[in-house]
């Protein structure tokens, strides 16, 4: 008798959407155990690939609107609209994200998120009442600068004079909002890190790094987002800086709470709900999950963590499939078992034929899966 098996994977970055890593294990689950039943759902915790997996979800269309990249270069990228209920659906990796970037060619302290306050306010005056923003993957480490001066504030120095770099922020004394109401009535961020913006868990010195900001860096970085959480806190009376996420992608989870008004919330969570996510385990007998790197972090907010958190709860098997896989102390306790690409073939080949070695891990996988319900 077939089990019911629910494929719901993330994305394997780099080389597959969340949509082309179900639909390879699919295919090789099917040829290891065709008289199984399978739903396939991709999944997303906020990251890149959120906007696909968002407006599958809600059936929206897609449009495309020109800004500039995390470098100010002329940019061309997609974004998502629903027409019942007037949602814009906007990713900021495909707008100001380091893979759009030559490796090494620009440094974080020449980059910002204007491309994204643009878009933002393209999607506004085109009618979107609410707008979602998967945030992940960006270049920037700005706390949303760029993205407030694109959406009209100012900030200024003692004498008057507006800064123009989010590096010159520790001169800042006075923002000057722009005139009028915001033209949406709600944005809300999804983000997949808990982290605030400021400290050692802070936006600049947990991901500063994978940007390009060196040690010496960090000094400036901070001083400059410290600056700017301060003088937000003087005129707003709220702290922003210390809610969970508001360092998400270098601080634009601060930059849009304080900037745009924004609501902070689980890109997962979003997904989970709009997916009915825990009754769809429920009925499943096995769940089969992934993403591209698999390790200990995966159980801190990420998708993946995320459903091996529900399967445990629900007693439902799980197994998960990863590009790259980093043991660590008790992760059986999550997963039955891990199939890893790059412990079937080299990294450079895992990469460059990602769907073919996956559907081949998860033929193997059915049939050990098989051979073990039999034993």
């Amino acid at each position: 008798m077939g089990l019911r098996v629910l494929v719901c994977p993330d994305k394997f970055k780099g080389s597959l959407t969340a949509a082309e890593v179900c639909e390879a294990i699919a295919r090789g689950w099917r040829r290891g155990r065709p008289e199984d039943v399978l739903e396939l759902l991709p999944v997303s915790d906020g990251g890149d690939g959120f906007g696909d997996v968002a407006r599958r979800l809600v059936g929206a269309r897609s449009r495309f609107l020109r800004t500039v990249d995390a470098a100010g270069r002329p940019l061309r990228v997609r974004w998502w609209w629903e027409g019942r209920t007037r949602l814009g659906i906007v990713e900021s990796a495909g707008i100001i994200g380091l893979a759009l970037l030559p490796r090494g060619r620009f440094h974080p302290f020449e980059m910002d998120t204007t491309g994204l306050g643009r878009a933002l306010g393209v999607v506004a005056r085109r009618g979107a009442r609410c707008v979602l923003i998967g945030l992940g993957g960006s270049a920037t480490n700005d706390g949303g600068f760029g993205l407030a001066r694109a959406l009209g504030w100012r900030f200024l120095d003692a004498r008057g004079g507006e800064l123009t770099r989010w590096t010159e922020l520790v001169r800042l004394v006075r923002v000057v909002p722009p005139p009028g109401r915001w033209p949406w009535r709600r944005v809300q961020a999804a983000v997949d890190v808990s982290n605030p913006l400021l400290g050692p868990r802070g936006a600049t010195r947990v991901y500063g790094p994978q940007k390009g900001l060196r040690p010496e860096d960090f000094a400036l970085a901070e001083r400059c987002l410290r600056r700017l959480a301060d003088v937000m806190e003087e005129w707003t009376g709220r702290s922003l800086a210390c809610v969970p996420g508001a360092g998400a992608a270098g601080g634009l989870g601060f930059g849009l709470m304080a900037f745009a008004g924004a609501e902070l919330i689980s890109g997962f969570g979003w997904v989970a709900r709009k997916a009915g996510l825990e009754r769809k385990l429920r009925r499943a007998d096995l769940v089969l999950t992934g993403e591209g790197a698999l390790d200990r972090s995966s159980l801190m907010g990420k998708a993946v963590g995320e459903i091996a958190r529900i399967c445990r709860r629900q007693g439902k098997p799980c197994l998960a499939f990863a590009g790259r896989f980093q043991p660590w102390p008790r992760h059986h306790v999550w997963f039955e078992r891990v199939y890893a690409l790059v412990d079937a073939v080299s990294e450079t080949t895992a990469m460059r034929r990602a769907a073919e070695v996956l559907e081949r891990l998860a033929t193997r996988a059915a049939t050990q899966w098989a051979d073990a319900a039999a034993g």
